[in-house]
């Protein structure tokens, strides 16, 4: 008989790294970092046990609403097999998230659940991503590449761009700012970066891109199981012709095949078919770099409070 209940961080990690399902979204670090955001604050880690044997687990994050409100999310998960395993979790879930005066509850699964609640107003994460993968020789990986990425990639060993490892999250926000500023989104606080690099450890790395001394690009990368995940990059104004993101990315990808990576997700591209979409140049950048497109289901929500769910829906429309 499959009965709910919550787990440890030790139970979820142990359940994710076994699991074909798991992914970094969905480990004990990756709860302790959503933590420390001040959006956030608060992850609830459950799962799906038959007679004491865990079947299926997930990680569920807050995030926080005025009036002490707040809705829930699900990355990447959660890890079930089946829609008796996911419709236990909800089931065992849903007392808790109203407690919490949560008003919906979003999953983005990797795997399709049409059956789960309501087609999602929105997606937290990206619906389509490309993905290169890494297991062929270097040679092979770069054979990946559209022509112009591997010029690029030329271009800016050419000029003397240098990347190194750093842990300098102020340098890399300095550029995030620019970036931000230049092409019209927001981001973060330079504690979300020193957090994650420092809650992650081992599992996320910073590679700042220097001419001359002087830090002109970043990017921040996860890595977990056999994938790494481009995860935040950033770029000065000046020397933007010395294609520094270009070997970030590259020396970023050698890295991730060092450590057994057989996948590096560029996470986060246009639609297809898409026409003036907001992310036609970073999808334009990431595509020069091979690799095949993914399309991830739907997300689904699971509505908890109709009333204030529709206000908030009308609210982000003004």
């Amino acid at each position: 008989m499959l009965t709910f209940s919550q787990i440890s961080a030790e139970e979820l990690d142990g359940f994710s790294l076994n699991n074909p399902l798991g992914n970094i979204h969905q480990t004990g670090d990756w709860a302790r970092f959503q933590e420390s955001v001040l959006g956030r604050g608060k992850t609830i880690m459950c799962g799906v046990k038959d007679g004491g044997l865990l079947k299926a687990a997930g990680l569920f994050v807050r995030q926080k609403l005025p009036m002490g409100m707040c809705w829930y999310f699900c990355p990447r998960g959660p890890m079930c097999n089946s829609q008796e395993e996911l419709t236990c979790m909800i089931d065992g879930l849903t007392p808790i998230l109203k407690k919490e005066k949560c008003i919906f509850l979003r999953v983005e699964s990797e795997m399709p659940i049409p059956y789960l609640g309501r087609a999602a107003h929105a997606h937290y994460f990206p619906q389509s991503t490309v993905v290169v993968d890494l297991s062929g020789s270097e040679e092979e990986i770069s054979r990946q590449m559209k022509p112009k990425g591997r010029y690029n990639i030329k271009v800016a060993r050419s000029n003397g761009v240098r990347v190194k490892e750093s842990k300098d999250a102020r340098a890399f926000h300095r550029l995030f700012m620019e970036t931000t500023s230049r092409d019209g989104f927001s981001g973060h606080e330079v504690s979300y970066y020193e957090n994650m690099l420092k809650i992650l450890g081992d599992n996320a790395k910073m590679y700042l891109a220097e001419l001359d001394g002087e830090v002109i690009a970043g990017i921040i990368v996860t890595f977990y199981k056999d994938t790494a995940i481009y995860y935040f990059g950033a770029s000065s104004n000046k020397h933007r012709n010395m294609m520094a993101p270009y070997l970030l990315q590259w020396t970023a990808m050698l890295d991730a095949k060092s450590r057994g990576c057989k996948s590096y997700d560029l996470f986060g591209i246009a639609p297809e078919g898409s026409k003036n979409h907001p992310w036609q140049g970073i999808t334009d950048f990431k595509l020069k770099f091979g690799g095949r497109r993914i399309n991830y289901p739907e997300a689904r929500e699971v509505v908890l409070k109709p009333l204030w769910y529709w206000a908030v829906r009308i609210a982000k429309m003004f």
